[in-house]
């Protein structure tokens, strides 16, 4: 089943403009808070309308400016998970399951007990949301919405008030349940973590408009713009200058780079993770940064270091004195023991294929 969203949404001084389409059946929405994702999510459920555009799920139009089209929320057979749940306090739950169904008594009872039975609720049917744990009241959530058979389900943030234990259990929960459902999956979260283990495309928003859409690891692995490699996790970013079509100054941290591949011309920038450096001993490889330590964060799995640049010049005002930004080496638990025996290397390799060749919007 194919989604096509083409949609434009005006709320004070904040322009929602998001245009993709998709027959993926699990879709991931990455963006800081504020960035839109959110509004997109309510303009596909119709709990807002856009001020134009369409939105079609198959041959389906749920909204089309042009077409006068603007069906109604309870007919888009959208379920809409949202970040509390959104259980009724008051029911039970099988009458939270069963506040969604249509038809007649006794087909409603037989859908409530599949659900039951699906989501693994057996023995809570008579409880309130009060007193089942986050995990239950999530699989509630879920059967109450796959009850009635929806087309589409839209997961606002499902995890982000939980604690790291707790989210990553009911992540994979959400997986297992989901893997025999035949629709379309949109799952919107500022978490690049939760987005590549759940979503098969992505969609990288930033301040209401879409940076950059396709294939989620291909996305991590080649960003193409600054924006999408800031939301994908990337920490180190330097302008460059295109010296010839195979050498670029990384002119924010003071020095040159030699690539094999052709460096194209409208490339702005250059990004490169912070766990992707080689540390190298004694003389200098071709493409290298020399470590000088600014800074160090020792944290229970990794040791951070912040280096200063080879020239400093990308400077910041800090207690009215200028520093540079510094560039991040994040050193996982598998190096440590070498660093310790050896010491602090004298340069870092910077390796091609995991250089990023951004370009700014």
């Amino acid at each position: 089943m194919e989604i096509r969203i083409n949609i434009k949404k005006k709320l004070g001084n904040f322009q929602l403009n998001i245009d993709f389409q998709s027959a993926s059946g699990r879709i991931g929405i990455l963006g800081a808070s504020g960035c839109g994702k959110s509004m997109t999510l309510k303009c596909i459920a119709g709990i807002e309308t856009p001020d134009e555009g369409e939105i079609y799920i198959g041959e389906q139009a749920l909204f089309d400016s042009k077409r006068k089209v603007n069906v109604k929320p309870q007919k888009r057979r959208i379920g809409y998970l949202f970040q509390n749940y959104a259980l009724f306090p008051t029911m039970t739950v099988a009458k939270n399951i069963e506040s969604g169904l249509s038809g007649k008594k006794e087909e409603k009872k037989k859908r409530v007990q599949e659900m039951i039975k699906k989501f693994r609720l057996t023995g809570l049917e008579n409880r309130l949301p009060s007193e089942l744990s986050g995990g239950q009241q999530q699989r509630v959530a879920l059967a109450r919405i796959m009850a009635y058979s929806p087309e589409v389900i839209l997961l606002d943030e499902p995890f982000s008030a939980l604690d790291v234990f707790l989210k990553d259990q009911l992540q994979r929960e959400m997986m297992e349940m989901l893997s025999d459902y035949p629709g379309v999956v949109i799952l919107v979260s500022h978490s690049r973590d939760e987005i590549y283990r759940f979503s098969e495309e992505l969609l990288t928003v930033d301040k209401g408009s879409k940076v950059i859409y396709g294939k989620t690891k291909a996305i991590f692995e080649e960003p193409v713009y600054r924006e999408a490699a800031k939301l994908t996790g990337c920490k180190n970013f330097s302008d460059i200058e295109i010296m010839d079509s195979h050498t670029i100054k990384v002119t924010d941290w003071g020095i040159f780079l030699r690539l094999k591949r052709e460096v194209p011309g409208d490339v702005t920038c250059i990004g490169y993770r912070a766990h992707d450096f080689m540390p190298v001993w004694g003389e200098r490889p071709e493409n290298a940064l020399k470590v000088q330590v600014m800074d160090t964060a020792k944290l229970p799995f990794e040791n951070n270091y912040y280096l200063m640049p080879e020239e400093n010049t990308d400077c910041q005002k800090q207690d009215g004195q200028e520093k540079p930004t510094p560039i991040g080496w994040f050193v996982q638990r598998e190096i440590m023991p070498e660093i310790e025996k050896k010491g602090l290397p004298d340069y870092l390799e910077i390796r091609e294929e995991s250089l990023m060749l951004l370009k700014d919007r």
